[in-house]
């Protein structure tokens, strides 16, 4: 994931941290939270499964999972004392059960926590160490390697090129050693970078300045990694997502060069697109799907041309619908399909996950969910075509088939 994921927010002396199951994958008959758009092929099962509880109850922040395998990790913390005191852990879990396998790195405290920030290729897992010094008020930033997660613990460490950076978003990368990590300068005015890593190695390829008036402040951003051509896609606003404002844009970086093109995109609707919500990329194609704020509508582009490809409207929704409008977006390059969060269905209670294909035809809607976060998109292994995501509370995760 890779992996985009809530992180622990820093406030007075402590890291205040704010933001199952188990059992054979399900049968479509024994799902009745599912409508289809187009038959199912045999044996596809589709619907919501188990429910992961984080063995210590608290609040995940970041997860992801192994997609040859069927490990997962995340991070947790809760606030357990009036002084900010939290309990936190890391913990793996199984794929197909949602059971804890492992917790360690358990400690109750004002100095430690974790985000976990994804697995890359060959089951290495990356989270960030957040220490408080005594008697500061900001926490340090570390990065621990699981390598592999079954390893269940730390073995090693990743070294930032740029002291002070905070690693925000990881392309989803479990194919080649290079991953592209979007991360800003805490000491330098948030100055954002691309940094072209081997997480396992502990090398850096590649940093790559972005412009801090574009890719800073409140343009929110969503990176994806376009593996096969070796660049990152960034999609954002570039007026912070003004109501009435200019359309979204993407911006295609070449991870060995560091040169950027950008094109624009859709910005339908009577208050126009907003902000960015979500983005993703198939690896090997460079079909792009993004989804915008302010008009429950998922746009579809070709980025080897630099073109749109389509837009549609979320179900039972309006190109002036904003409470309506989806989330984090996952790819499946398996089966060529986007995954989209809607936090709210337009069309019934609760939450939806809508399936596209790269032509921006609806494939299925899944129903039934409570996403705790839904802008961090899910966690897929199209092998299984399973997925994990958020809720229906902040100590849980929701898997589901589709």
């Amino acid at each position: 994931m890779h992996r985009f994921r809530a992180i622990p927010a820093v406030l007075g002396v402590a890291a205040i941290l704010a933001a199952c199951r188990g059992g054979s994958s399900p049968s479509v008959s024994a799902l009745p939270n599912v409508r289809l758009a187009q038959p199912l092929q045999a044996g596809h099962k589709v619907g919501l499964g188990a429910v992961l509880n984080t063995k210590d109850g608290g609040q995940v922040f970041g997860f992801d999972v192994d997609q040859k395998g069927n490990d997962g990790g995340l991070a947790s913390a809760m606030t357990v004392k009036n002084n900010g005191a939290t309990r936190v852990s890391v913990e793996t879990f199984d794929q197909d059960t949602g059971a804890i396998t492992s917790s360690f790195a358990n400690e109750t405290g004002t100095v430690n926590s974790y985000g976990f920030d994804g697995i890359f290729t060959g089951d290495v897992g990356l989270v960030t160490h957040y220490y408080v010094p005594k008697g500061q008020l900001f926490a340090q930033r570390f990065y621990e390697v699981m390598n592999p997660v079954t390893a269940q613990k730390f073995t090693g460490k990743w070294t930032p090129p740029i002291k002070d950076i905070d690693v925000l978003q990881a392309g989803v990368n479990q194919t080649t050693l290079t991953s592209a990590l979007f991360a800003i300068e805490l000491k330098n005015g948030d100055q954002p970078d691309l940094v072209v890593t081997n997480i396992a190695a502990n090398t850096v390829s590649k940093i790559i300045h972005l412009d801090p008036n574009l890719f800073g402040g409140g343009n929110g951003p969503q990176m994806a990694q376009y593996i096969s051509k070796n660049e990152a896609v960034l999609a954002l606003s570039p007026d912070g997502g003004t109501v009435g404002g200019q359309a979204p844009l993407n911006v295609v970086v070449n991870l060995q060069t560091g040169k950027t093109t950008q094109f624009s995109g859709y910005n339908n609707g009577g208050f126009h697109a907003g902000f960015v919500n979500g983005a993703a990329v198939d690896p090997n194609t460079g079909v792009e799907a993004t989804t915008t704020e302010l008009n429950s509508e998922v746009e579809f582009y070709d980025v080897n041309h630099a073109r749109g490809i389509t837009f549609v409207q979320l179900p039972c929704t309006r190109d002036t619908d904003q409470t309506t409008s989806g989330a984090g977006i996952a790819n499946d390059p398996v089966h060529k399909l986007f995954l989209v969060m809607e936090p709210q269905n337009a069309c019934g209670p609760g939450g939806a996950l809508q399936v596209y294909d790269e032509a921006g035809h609806l494939v299925e809607t899944i129903t039934g969910f409570g996403f705790a976060i839904s802008e961090p998109p899910a966690a897929l292994n199209p092998a299984k075509r399973m997925g994990w995501a958020f809720g229906p509370q902040f100590n849980q995760l929701q898997q589901f088939f589709y």
